[in-house]
């Protein structure tokens, strides 16, 4: 085995990359650790792989993510020193949104640092990533108290480079339970055209033009409410709570059901339930919109872990009659049902450097073809459409990707990552932008349904980025000159 593919926390996004390159690479082998406590997986897991990976002559490259404090493993097991070290960012945590600046621990930030220092070549997941990173390093150092090193980021960024977090998504040229039947009165033809950077969508307009043609028969057969894919609400054993308070029925559904009246908006949040998520902002603003008494339900998705904020439960009392679904979805397959049930996926991210969950959102008024979501959360949310012919889905970390995959509109922070993958039109800059942005739609539903959503996903398809992947993990000596002009060139 000349691949040697080290991850100290083998869950989410980290442990789709490791999967997706151990499976794709047939000449390399895995060692980790499970997706647990992770602030002592970034403490003691060079400690744990110097015992576990065994002596081989074999190795040639050593891949990583930046969890790994990579020069400690190098310093405990100096046979390992002379591979081709590359280490990956998922997320970097010079710039992480702490609570309070006190509570920040030096060590996380510096751990990177140091691995970036002993690393043959460093990859980020986004152009945001890593020059939020390269410009923190001195404002992050200055923290010490005297004796500071100087000039650090010159001494990385000639190993930088950016390669998007790719995906491997499934097809769904066949008709697949979990999409509403509609998909099948859509035109097969249709594909997904991005617009100009100097000409964004216009909402409004986007929304008359699709009525023209053969689109505007398509939705004819479209009904203002959306049938649900299974024909029945996801029970709260394997789905979560289905969001109704005792005495009064679940929303749902059936299949082939219709109504002349529109369904209210959906409007999904599929992030984990962590403050650095900002669930403040989002459960506040749909606390908002019933002040309003606004027509709209809620899905609110994402992982907890053991310490969930107290908003969860106080949102949760208040928002009982709109709430359609309320916790984790275990299921990949109720999962896709109910992001395709949702017209609007909101971020409210303090911390994103890669928002997967996002991009997989449907529209029901085209279909794409042949074309493949990235990876970002949000982007697949973008380009899951029950409609979508050719297309591919798969869960990441953020859920954003997949709620775009499967034909939400997406409303992002204008900020952080979001800005390098979708146009303005998607972007909101204030709590008050986003929240007149959910009320035009609540009372104008129909502008998100038959809204054509502009996103150029097939660059973060693994077909695109294959080839990428294999050059970077080949076992020649690494090329320091093309990273170099490959970081200059996102930096600019």
């Amino acid at each position: 085995m000349s691949v040697l593919l080290v991850e100290a926390f083998y869950g989410g996004s980290h442990k789709q990359l490791i999967d997706l390159l151990q499976g794709s690479f047939h000449d390399s082998v895995a060692y980790t650790l499970p997706a647990k406590k992770w602030h002592w997986r970034a403490r003691t897991a060079a400690l744990y792989f110097m015992q576990a990976i065994p002596s081989s002559p074999s190795y040639r490259v050593l891949f990583t993510s930046s969890v790994l404090n990579l020069a400690e493993l190098v310093a405990l097991r100096p046979d390992l020193a002379s591979l081709k070290k590359i280490l990956y960012f998922h997320e970097n945590q010079l710039i992480y949104p702490v609570r309070k600046s006190q509570e920040r621990d030096f060590q996380y930030g510096y751990n990177q640092i140091l691995s970036c220092l002993v690393a043959d070549v460093v990859v980020f997941n986004s152009a945001f990533n890593m020059n939020s990173f390269l410009s923190s390093i001195s404002t992050f150092l200055k923290t010490m108290p005297d004796h500071r090193p100087r000039g650090l980021d010159q001494l990385i960024r000639p190993k930088c480079r950016v390669v998007y977090f790719p995906i491997r998504l499934p097809d769904v040229t066949r008709p697949v339970s979990i999409y509403p039947k509609a998909c099948l009165y859509l035109p097969q033809d249709l594909s997904l055209s991005a617009p100009s950077p100097q000409d964004p969508p216009n909402l409004s307009e986007t929304a008359k033009t699709s009525t023209a043609g053969s689109t505007h028969e398509a939705q004819k057969e479209l009904p203002g409410k959306r049938p649900s894919p299974t024909g029945q609400q996801l029970p709260p054993q394997q789905g979560g709570d289905t969001g109704a308070p005792q005495g009064h029925p679940a929303p749902s559904r059936p299949i082939g059901h219709e109504d002349t009246a529109p369904q209210p908006l959906h409007i999904v949040w599929p992030h984990r339930w962590e403050h650095d998520k900002d669930p403040q902002l989002f459960l506040q603003t749909l606390l908002k919109l019933k002040e309003q008494e606004l027509n709209f339900e809620v899905s609110v998705l994402g992982e907890t872990f053991t310490d969930v904020p107290d908003v969860f439960a106080e949102a949760r009392e208040q928002l009982a009659h709109h709430v359609c679904h309320w916790g984790f979805v275990p299921s990949k397959e109720d999962y896709l049902s109910v992001l395709c049930h949702a017209d609007v996926v909101v971020s409210t991210a303090k911390h994103e450097f890669f928002g997967v969950a996002i991009a997989t959102q449907r529209r029901r008024s085209w279909c794409f073809s042949n074309v493949q979501p990235c990876a970002f959360p949000w982007l697949s949310a973008l380009c899951c459409c029950p409609q979508a012919k050719g297309l591919e889905a798969k869960r990441l970390l953020s859920y954003w990707l997949e709620a775009v995959h499967c034909g939400c509109y997406p409303l992002c922070p204008k900020a952080l990552v979001y800005p390098e993958i979708f146009h303005d039109v998607y972007l909101y800059s204030t709590p008050e932008q986003l929240f007149k942005r959910l009320q035009v739609f609540c009372k104008r539903p129909h502008l998100v349904r038959q809204h054509i959503l502009e996103v150029t996903t097939g660059r973060f398809s693994w077909d695109t980025l294959e080839e990428e992947y294999r050059s970077l993990l080949s076992s020649g000596p690494s090329s320091h000159a093309h990273s170099k002009n490959a970081a200059s060139s996102e930096g600019t």
